[in-house]
């Protein structure tokens, strides 16, 4: 009797029912908008992250500038400490493309939730953490902080007059900065892209470990605890 009744076909409540959950578990498509959107997202991501620990070079560079200009030492009118602050900021763009395309890869391969955009992998984790945690104790770490907390000797060191200079200028800065925090952004994949405190968070060591006196010991401090973190989570 049921069988004869129309909507109680129990196949295609079945079939339908397998199409939904095929559905659900199935990455979501990146168009060209969907890339641009993101791109944009981890690029103003870092200009609000680094921007406070980048400032102190930004400003002492407008002063050297001036002071130049005073003496007599170069031509230039107008200080390009906008076109620094554009060098600098290129820098983080081509991370942020690169960021975009590891964070598409790790969606596409269901490691990242594409509604948390936070890891959904257990082990994805534990590599970030103890990775990040390593990186923090390592001598290139140390080299690149080193040149982003002397803003003074690297301006003496680096410094070349004009506009074409100070764009080299500021994506010098730059490099060394992603160098020195490339590994403290890979762990926005674990506590999530679009997790305010966890982005907070790590602003505020990245500024510590550049601007404060124990900056490089907080640093190693946070290694650290990130390798037992990371440990832990392998475990639990």
């Amino acid at each position: 009797m049921t069988s004869d009744m129309p909507g109680m076909d129990m196949s295609g409540m079945d079939m339908s029912g397998m199409d939904m959950s095929a559905m659900a578990t199935e990455p979501r498509a990146w168009g060209a908008a969907n890339w641009a959107l993101m791109i944009a997202m981890w690029w103003v991501m870092m200009i609000a992250m680094m921007s406070p620990s980048a400032a102190p070079t930004i400003l002492l560079y407008a002063r050297v500038h001036r002071h130049a200009l005073a003496q007599g030492q170069i031509q230039d009118k107008l200080a390009p400490t906008g076109v620094f602050m554009a060098g600098y900021l290129l820098v983080w763009l081509g991370f942020s493309v690169a960021a975009t395309a590891l964070h598409w890869l790790l969606e596409r391969e269901a490691f990242v939730s594409a509604t948390m955009t936070s890891s959904q992998s257990r082990r994805l984790s534990a590599i970030v953490l103890i990775g990040a945690g390593l990186y923090q104790l390592s001598p290139f770490k140390n080299a690149c902080l080193s040149h982003c907390r002397a803003p003074t000797a690297f301006l003496a060191r680096h410094w070349r007059p004009h506009a074409v200079g100070a764009l080299r200028l500021g994506a010098l800065h730059g490099a060394f900065c992603v160098g020195c925090c490339w590994m403290l952004m890979a762990l926005l994949f674990v506590g999530g892209i679009m997790n305010l405190v966890w982005i907070a968070a790590l602003a505020i060591l990245v500024l510590v470990e550049k601007l404060f006196p124990a900056g490089p010991w907080v640093g190693r401090a946070a290694g650290i605890a990130l390798i037992a973190w990371g440990g832990a989570t392998l475990l639990v």
